[in-house]
C-alpha cells in the first residue's frame, strides 16, 4: 500500500510530534486546566474551516461556542450515531469517507504570573478521533487513539499571554477502523486539555514496582524515574510510615512488613518522590500479582473476580464524565458487591483509576482496540494481522500502560477485544512481556490463545460453562491440530470476560452461573455486560424527557436498543438485575438449615470482623422478634454453624413463619455506612420451632425457602352455599363473591369489582432477551410465527354443577391447527370465597411445529382480568418487594409487601414485560370504595397488575407511548417463561420454560363484600 500521499488522518500512522508515552501523576509543578468554553465551528469534510484556521489572528465572525470537554454531537452538531458491530463507513482502510464531519476548535489562554514556559507540557486525556493542533499557529503534532492521553512539547510556540491553542478533530480517521467497540460513535475533545509546567531538572516518568511477599509479610519497593528522552534520574523517597524517608530512587528497598493492597482492603502508602525542584505524589500498594497452577492469585491468595464490564457513559455528557459520576459508579458497584471492572473496551479516564486504588476494585484495563466490523469483510483487512498497522497498535499499547502501570488496582492488561488474531497481537504480547512482566495478560478472540495468560470466552450456556470448570471442555477448532498449544489452553485458569447480557429485563440464570463459577479453582471469575444502559436523553413529541437508544435517530446503519445493555438505567438508576447480582454475588454466605444458621465467608482477604449480624422472626410479614446472632469471626474460606436463636417468646397462629438473618457493616466504610447490608439469608421455620427452645441444642425443624410447592396458609375449600341450579337457568349466577353468565361462563365481577376480559392468557409483551440476538434465540419470532400473540377465546359449554359453574373453552391462534382446551371450575368456599380450578390440555400439532429450529413454547400460562381504574394499590404476602422470575428470584424476600399499582413496574427503557412477583401467597386488591378483594394461590403463583395492556405494552416503541387506560390489566399466572440472557447469549435453559403440556392449576377468590 503506497501511503506516501495520504493525508495525516488516513494515514495508519498513530500520530506525529507527540511526546514519549509516560505515567499520569500528579505533582506540585503548576497545572493549568484549559476546560471550559472554546470557539467552535463545525464542517462537512476534513478541510474544516479552512488553512487559515491555525492563524491566531483569525477573525471567528460566525463561529459559535462549545463546552471542553464535552461530544459535539451532543451539543446540537450532527448527530450521535450507534452501531455494534459496523463501522458505519465503507470498510476501505485505511481511508475515512469524504463526507468527514471535522470540529475547529480554538482557545485563547494566558499564563499565570511566574509560569516557567520552557519544558511546558500540552496534554489532551481524550480526543475522537484524530486531532491536529497547533500554538500560536505553530503546528505541535497530530494524534489518534481516542481514548489515551497525548501530549506535545510546547517549545517556543508558547507565550506569556495571548497564547491561541487551535485543533482540528476529525469525526473519522484510520484510528477508527481500530474503535468498533459497541457503542456510539461521538467526537470531539471529550476529556481534559492541561497545560504542564515542568520545573528544571524535574523527572518526566516514573515507573513503581511494589510486591509483596505473602511468606514473610515484606515488601519490596523500586521507583524507577527517569528525566527526558529516558535516563535515569535519581531522586530522594519517602514512605514515612514505614520508615523510609529520602532514601534513592531506582534501588531496591526492602521493608519488613507491609500490609498488602486488594480491593478488599485498599491499602495505600503516601509516598513522594523529590526530584530537583518538584515533589510527586505516589500513592503505593504492595501487591503480587500470579497464574501458576492454572489459578489466579495475587498476593498468595486465590481471588475470584466478581466483576461488570464497564463503558463510559452519562445520558447529557457521554464520555465526558465528571469524576463525581466515576465515582458514584464504583460506590455502586461496591454497595452491591461487585469487586472488579473491565474497561470495556478502553482505558477509562485516570480519574477512575484513582479512585479504584482508594476505593477497592480489581481492574482489568483494555487497550483501546478493537475491529469488529471486519466480520462483515470475512476479516479481510483486519489491521491486526497487517505490518503496516503494527505501529498504530503497539502504541495504543504503550500510551494505556505507561499511563496506568503504577495504579495498584490494575492487575491484568487487557490486549483489546473482538479483533479475531494475528500477528499484531504477538507484537504487542512481546512489547508487554518485556516492559511489565508483572501482570498477566488477556485476551479472548484468538481461539489459540497464544498471547494470552487466561482460557476465555463470551456468553457461553451453563452446560459449556460446566465443562469448562470441569476440565473437560473440547479443545478450540484452532487448536486442533497443535497439541502443544491446547495442553497450554488447558492449563490455563479461565476468565469469563463476558456473560449475562443485562439487556431489558434479565439477565436470567445469575445464581446458576455462580454456583459453577465458584465449583472449580480454574475459575478466575467473570464480568457480567454490562454496567449501563447507553441512553441517551432527548425530549419526546410529548414534551416529556426519555432515553433515545441508536434506533431512535435517523441514521443508517445502527444498533438498535442494543445499548441499552446494562444493570443500571442512563441516570443509574439499579434495576431488579443489578439487585439480583448483589446477592448472588453475597461476598458472605447465610443459610438457614434444620439445625442451625450456616455461614460462610467468601471474601478473597477479609475476615468477618467488620460485620454484624441480625435476625428478625416474621409470620405472613408481620415482626415477631429480632436480636443480635453471635457469630465467631471467620477467617476468609471459613464457615460456621452458628445455633438457631432462641425465640423470647412462642411465634404462635397460622401462616408462615419466617427467620431472616442479615450480615451488616459494623462501621462505616468509604464506600458504604454503617449498618449497609452486605448479605442476607432466609429460612421457614416448622411449627415446632415456633416456641422458644429449652436450649440450642433441642431446637427442631427447619426448611430452607420453600419450593413452589410449599407454601401454607391458603384456607381449607368447602361446599359453601351457593346458587344451586333450579328450574330455568338465572341469567347471572353468584358463585360465593363471583357473578358469572350463566349462559357464556363470563365473568362479571368479583365482589365490588367488575371484571371483564378474564380467560386463559399466554402472551406477554416481549423482553429484549426474548428477541434474541439478529436470528439467534429468537422466541418472539417463533411466538409470533404460531399466533400466541393473537390468541382466540371461543366457549365450547357451560355446564351448572350442584353448587358452581363449569365452562370449557379452547384458546387457538387464528391459522393454526392447535391449541389449548381449558376448563374453568368455578366452586364456592368459606368465608365469602370462590374456589377456581383451570385446567388446560394442549391439542394439536405443537410440536409438530418447530420454527426456526424451536419447538413452540409459552411466554405465560395463567389468567388476565380487566378491572376497573379505581384499582389503586396492591399487598402481598410471597416474595418481594421488587420484580421477580423463575430464573431471577433470589434476592427476592418472603414478606408482606405493599405498592401503588403505578410502582410495580420498573421502568426499562424499552418497554417490555416488567413487574412480575414470582411465587406469591396471598394478594389484595385496594381501591376507594371497593372491599378489597384477596387472591390467594394454591400453592402460589405470581403476578403483576398495570394500567395498560400487553398489546400496548408490545407496540410502545418508548415510555411516552404507553397511556393509562380506564381499567387495570392483572395477571395471574401459574407460570411464565424464564428471563435468560438471549439478547446475547444462550438460550434459556429447559427448566425455565413454559411447555404446552396438561396442568392444572387453582386460585381463590374473597371478599369482604356481600
Amino acid at each position: 500500500m503506497d501511503l506516501s500521499s495520504v493525508p495525516y488522518y488516513d494515514d495508519p500512522a498513530p500520530g506525529s510530534g507527540r511526546r514519549h508515552p509516560r505515567a499520569d501523576f500528579t505533582s506540585d509543578a503548576a497545572r493549568l486546566n484549559l476546560n471550559g468554553q472554546w470557539a467552535f465551528a463545525l464542517s462537512p469534510t476534513a478541510a474544516g474551516t479552512g488553512e487559515s484556521f491555525s492563524d491566531p489572528d483569525l477573525d471567528l465572525t460566525g463561529w459559535g461556542e462549545i463546552d471542553v470537554p464535552s461530544h459535539w454531537v451532543l451539543r446540537g452538531h450532527d448527530v450521535p450515531l450507534y452501531t455494534n458491530t459496523a463501522f458505519p463507513f465503507p470498510i476501505d482502510p485505511p481511508y475515512a469517507p469524504t463526507a468527514n464531519p471535522t470540529g475547529d476548535y480554538r482557545r485563547t489562554f494566558d499564563l499565570p504570573a511566574g509560569w516557567r514556559a520552557e519544558g511546558s507540557v500540552l496534554r489532551f486525556q481524550g480526543v475522537d478521533s484524530c486531532g491536529r493542533v497547533w500554538l500560536n499557529g505553530v503546528e505541535l503534532g497530530h494524534s489518534k487513539g481516542s481514548r489515551l492521553p497525548f501530549e506535545f512539547d510546547t517549545g517556543a510556540a508558547l507565550r506569556e499571554s495571548g497564547n491561541v491553542l487551535c485543533v482540528r478533530v476529525h469525526r473519522w480517521s484510520s484510528g477508527s477502523y481500530l474503535e468498533d467497540q459497541d457503542m456510539w460513535w461521538l467526537p470531539g475533545i471529550f476529556r481534559d486539555v492541561e497545560l504542564l509546567e515542568r520545573p528544571a531538572g524535574c523527572l518526566d516518568d516514573l515507573f513503581v514496582y511494589a510486591d509483596y511477599d505473602h511468606h514473610t509479610g515484606a515488601g519490596r519497593l523500586r521507583v524507577e524515574t527517569t528525566g527526558r528522552g529516558g535516563a535515569a534520574v535519581t531522586g530522594e523517597l519517602s514512605i514515612p510510615e514505614v520508615g523510609l524517608v529520602g532514601v534513592p530512587t531506582n534501588a531496591d528497598h526492602r521493608i519488613a512488613h507491609v500490609e498488602p493492597w486488594s480491593a478488599e482492603v485498599p491499602r495505600l502508602y503516601q509516598a513522594t518522590v523529590q526530584v530537583g525542584a518538584e515533589q510527586v505524589d505516589v500513592p503505593v500498594g504492595f501487591r503480587t500479582i500470579s497464574v501458576a497452577d492454572g489459578v489466579l492469585r495475587v498476593n498468595g491468595r486465590q481471588v475470584h473476580l466478581r466483576g461488570v464490564n464497564r463503558h463510559e457513559h452519562d445520558p447529557d455528557h457521554g464520555r465526558a464524565l465528571s469524576v463525581a459520576t466515576m465515582r458514584q459508579d464504583i460506590l455502586m458497584m461496591k454497595q452491591h458487591n461487585l469487586n472488579a471492572v473491565r474497561t470495556a473496551h478502553y482505558p477509562p479516564h485516570p480519574e477512575f483509576l484513582r479512585l479504584c486504588d482508594k476505593l477497592g476494585l480489581w481492574v482489568v484495563d483494555e487497550s483501546d482496540l478493537e475491529t469488529h466490523g471486519f466480520i462483515y469483510a470475512d476479516w479481510d483487512g483486519n489491521p491486526v494481522d497487517d505490518p503496516t498497522w503494527e505501529p498504530a497498535l503497539l502504541d495504543r499499547t504503550a500510551r494505556m500502560v505507561e499511563r496506568d502501570k503504577n495504579h495498584p488496582s490494575v492487575i491484568i492488561w487487557s490486549l483489546g477485544n473482538e479483533s479475531e488474531g494475528g500477528s499484531g497481537f504477538a507484537a504487542i504480547e512481546r512489547w508487554l512481556r518485556e516492559r511489565d512482566p508483572s501482570r498477566p495478560l488477556h485476551y479472548e478472540r484468538d481461539r489459540t490463545y497464544a498471547q494470552s495468560d487466561f482460557y476465555s470466552l463470551m456468553y457461553p450456556s451453563l452446560d459449556d460453562l460446566r465443562a469448562i470448570a470441569q476440565r473437560t471442555e473440547p479443545p478450540p477448532e484452532a487448536l486442533a491440530d497443535d497439541p502443544a498449544l491446547e495442553e497450554r489452553r488447558r492449563a490455563l485458569p479461565f476468565l469469563l470476560c463476558e456473560y449475562a447480557h443485562a439487556m431489558g429485563n434479565g439477565p436470567g440464570s445469575l445464581a446458576d452461573y455462580q454456583e459453577i463459577l465458584e465449583s472449580s479453582d480454574r475459575m478466575a471469575g467473570a464480568f457480567v455486560w454490562e454496567w449501563i444502559d447507553h441512553g441517551i436523553r432527548r425530549t419526546e413529541p410529548d414534551g416529556s424527557h426519555d432515553f433515545w437508544h441508536g434506533g431512535r435517530f435517523d441514521y443508517e446503519p445502527n444498533g438498535g436498543s442494543f445499548c441499552l445493555d446494562g444493570l443500571v438505567r442512563p441516570d443509574r438508576t439499579p434495576s431488579p438485575g443489578l439487585i439480583e447480582l448483589a446477592k448472588v454475588l453475597e461476598p458472605v454466605r447465610l443459610s438457614v438449615t434444620e439445625q442451625a444458621v450456616l455461614v460462610r465467608n467468601a471474601h478473597d482477604v477479609l475476615s468477618s470482623a467488620h460485620l454484624d449480624f441480625v435476625w428478625e422472626i416474621t409470620r405472613d410479614g408481620e415482626v415477631c422478634g429480632s436480636g443480635e446472632l453471635p457469630v465467631p469471626v471467620l477467617e476468609p474460606g471459613a464457615q460456621a454453624s452458628v445455633p438457631l436463636p432462641t425465640l423470647p417468646e412462642p411465634v404462635e397462629g397460622p401462616g408462615e413463619v419466617w427467620l431472616t438473618v442479615s450480615a451488616r457493616l459494623r462501621a462505616p466504610t468509604p464506600w458504604a455506612e454503617a449498618e449497609h447490608e452486605v448479605a442476607w439469608g432466609q429460612g421457614r421455620l416448622t411449627p415446632e420451632l415456633r416456641t422458644p427452645p429449652q436450649s440450642p441444642a433441642a431446637a427442631g425443624r427447619m426448611t430452607g425457602n420453600a419450593p413452589a410447592g410449599a407454601a401454607a396458609g391458603n384456607p381449607p375449600v368447602g361446599a359453601a352455599p351457593g346458587n344451586a341450579p333450579a328450574g330455568a337457568r338465572p341469567a347471572v349466577l353468584q358463585v360465593g363473591p363471583a357473578r358469572l353468565d350463566a349462559r357464556t361462563g363470563e365473568v362479571l365481577a368479583l365482589g365490588d369489582w367488575e371484571v371483564s376480559g378474564f380467560g386463559l392468557h399466554v402472551w406477554r409483551a416481549p423482553t429484549e432477551n426474548d428477541r434474541g440476538q439478529g436470528e439467534l434465540n429468537n422466541l418472539v419470532k417463533v411466538w409470533r410465527a404460531v399466533g400466541l400473540d393473537r390468541m382466540a377465546h371461543r366457549t365450547t359449554s357451560v355446564t351448572p354443577l350442584e353448587q358452581g359453574l363449569q365452562v370449557s373453552a379452547r384458546v387457538a391462534p387464528a391459522t393454526q391447527a392447535f391449541g389449548l382446551d381449558v376448563t374453568y371450575t368455578w366452586t364456592p368456599a368459606e368465608d365469602h370465597s370462590v374456589r377456581l380450578q383451570v385446567g388446560v390440555a394442549p391439542y394439536g400439532p405443537w410440536q409438530d411445529t418447530p420454527i426456526g429450529h424451536h419447538q413452540v413454547t409459552l411466554p405465560r400460562l395463567g389468567l388476565r382480568l380487566e378491572l376497573p381504574a379505581g384499582l389503586d394499590q396492591v399487598s402481598w404476602f410471597g416474595l418481594g418487594p421488587g420484580e421477580s422470575y423463575r430464573d431471577s428470584h433470589t434476592a427476592a424476600k418472603v414478606g408482606s409487601y405493599r405498592a401503588r399499582i403505578d410502582d410495580l413496574d420498573f421502568g426499562y427503557v424499552v418497554p417490555q414485560e416488567s413487574g412480575n412477583r414470582h411465587r406469591t401467597r396471598r394478594l389484595e386488591l385496594i381501591g376507594p370504595g371497593f372491599a378489597p378483594l384477596r387472591v390467594s394461590g394454591v400453592p402460589t403463583f405470581d403476578f403483576s397488575a398495570r394500567r395498560w395492556s400487553d398489546e400496548a405494552l408490545d407496540t410502545a416503541v418508548a415510555a411516552y407511548q404507553l397511556r393509562a387506560e380506564d381499567r387495570v390489566y392483572l395477571h395471574l399466572d401459574h407460570a411464565q417463561h424464564g428471563l435468560g440472557s438471549s439478547s446475547c447469549g444462550p438460550a434459556t435453559p429447559a427448566r425455565y420454560r413454559v411447555e404446552p403440556a396438561a396442568t392444572t392449576f387453582t386460585v381463590v377468590f374473597a371478599t369482604d363484600a356481600p
